[in-house]
């Protein structure tokens, strides 16, 4: 095709010269993700598209057993959270448009935890994760940079983490969050460190 007609039917501002078009991705059930080993990442209303991709990406790098997205969430399928999985998206169970109640229900059939991040929260992720209260079948709730994580996770969390930060700094970035509550918990534990 003509530069001008790839221009017209890219998302990017720079496309590189191919395009497609493909089926959407069949999501899985909740239950496949939270029966397979390691922790699950669930973004509460994260509507930013890079940092959905992301965080899918940091997921599977961890050995995650998935990521589940509740409604308000960014779509799996939006340009920029493919582009930003870097292929990731092919390769862990995503979950999206999980109600908070549905989630909390099944993770407790599953015997998981269901642990939200927050600053406040009085329990510190390391500590909590050497005491064994956080671990391999943890479900971490983030929420969005914007808002924090929704009064409905909150309400359903069996326990309150939070990652201890220097003096200043409101909260970090929701795909750095995700990136350090896996590899504390699930990887880095499992690795024996």
């Amino acid at each position: 095709m003509t530069d001008r007609v790839l221009a017209a039917m890219a998302e990017t501002a720079a496309p590189q010269g191919l395009l497609a078009v493909c089926d959407l991705l069949v999501s899985p059930s909740l239950s496949t993700v939270l029966d397979r080993p390691g922790p699950v990442v669930v973004l509460d209303a994260v509507t930013d598209p890079g940092n959905v991709g992301t965080v899918i990406r940091t997921a599977a790098a961890a050995g995650a057993a998935g990521v589940v997205l509740t409604p308000g969430s960014a779509d799996v399928h939006n340009g920029k959270v493919v582009r930003s999985t870097a292929g990731a998206l092919f390769a862990i169970p995503v979950v999206p448009g999980v109600e908070v109640e549905d989630l909390a229900a099944a993770v407790r059939r599953g015997g998981r935890t269901l642990a939200v991040t927050a600053g406040e929260a009085g329990d510190e992720l390391f500590t909590a994760a050497r005491a064994g209260q956080v671990g391999e079948r943890t479900c971490w709730v983030i929420g969005s940079e914007a808002h924090g994580v929704g009064a409905a996770a909150r309400a359903a969390a069996d326990r309150f983490v939070r990652i201890p930060m220097a003096a200043g700094p409101e909260s970090l970035n929701a795909a750095v969050a995700a990136a350090v509550v896996l590899y504390v918990t699930g990887y880095a534990l499992s690795e024996g460190s």
